[in-house]
C-alpha cells in the first residue's frame, strides 16, 4: 500500500485504513470513488449508492482522514472568474489498494525487484542473479532517498530492527517470510543487497550488511 506520492504507508496505518473499511457505508463508498474514471463529488456519490447527503458526505470525509481518499476542488462547469461559481469538493483514490498482513510483508517489494531484473536480464544480456543483485542493489538506495536513519527506513519497509546489545542491529522480522523459505538462496541474496544499497545511501558502511541464520529472524543483520 502507497500513498499517491509513491511513500509506502507504516504497518499501523495500513491497519487504520483497514479498520476504516469495516464500515460497509464506507466499503462501498470506497469502490465506487475507487472505481470511477474521474474524482466525483458527493452528490454523484449519494445518488449513486442512494445514500442521504449527509451520510455520504461524512463517510468520505472519513476515508480522507483515514488516508484512502484524497480531495481536489475543481469548477465542474470549466468557467471561471466572478459569477461562475465556487469550486466543488471532489473525492479520489489516495490508495490504488488496501491491504495488511501481521508480520509485517513486503511481498509487492519483492516482486517489483524480481521482475525489474528480469526486465534487464533480458534486455542488456546479464545473469538473472547478477541483475537480481544491482537492481535490489539500487532500489535499496533509492528507498532511502535523501538519506536518514536507517532503522526508520527498514522500519518503514517491513524489518523489524532491534539492538543487538553491542552497538549493532538484529532484524526480527523477515518482509520476503514466504519466499524465503522456499527460494533461500536468491530472495536472501536480494535481501542483502537491497540492505547494502539502503545502508550505503544512509552513511552506514554497506560492509556492515552480513549473513545471519539465527532462527526467526531475517537472514541478514547490522553489525556494529
Amino acid at each position: 500500500m502507497t500513498r499517491e506520492s509513491g511513500t509506502k504507508l507504516s504497518w499501523g496505518e495500513r491497519f487504520a485504513a483497514l479498520a476504516s473499511l469495516g464500515d460497509a457505508t464506507r466499503r462501498r463508498l470506497f469502490e465506487y470513488v475507487a472505481s470511477a474514471p474521474s474524482a466525483v463529488g458527493r452528490d454523484d456519490a449519494a445518488g449513486a449508492l442512494d445514500l442521504p447527503r449527509s451520510t455520504a458526505s461524512f463517510h468520505l470525509d472519513r476515508l480522507v482522514r483515514d488516508g484512502l481518499l484524497a480531495v481536489e476542488f475543481r469548477k465542474l462547469s470549466g468557467k471561471g472568474g466572478p459569477g461562475s461559481g465556487r469550486p466543488a469538493k471532489l473525492y479520489r483514490p489516495a490508495l490504488a489498494e488496501v491491504g495488511a498482513s501481521v508480520p509485517d510483508r513486503s511481498y509487492d517489494l519483492a516482486g517489483e525487484l524480481l521482475a525489474s531484473a528480469i526486465e534487464s536480464s533480458m534486455s542488456g544480456g546479464a545473469s538473472v542473479r547478477e541483475a537480481l543483485l544491482a537492481t535490489a542493489y539500487s532500489r535499496g538506495q533509492a528507498a532511502a532517498g535523501g538519506g536518514g536513519p536507517l532503522e526508520q527506513l527498514l522500519t518503514q519497509v517491513g524489518y523489524r530492527p532491534a539492538p543487538d546489545g553491542q552497538g549493532g542491529i538484529v532484524l526480527l522480522n523477515c518482509p520476503f517470510h514466504r519466499l524465503a523459505e522456499a527460494h533461500t538462496d536468491v530472495v536472501c541474496a536480494m535481501n542483502g543487497a537491497f540492505l547494502s544499497g539502503a545502508a550505503s545511501a544512509c552513511g552506514v558502511p554497506e560492509e556492515k550488511v552480513e549473513e545471519d541464520r539465527s532462527a526467526g529472524r531475517c537472514c541478514a543483520r547490522i553489525r556494529p
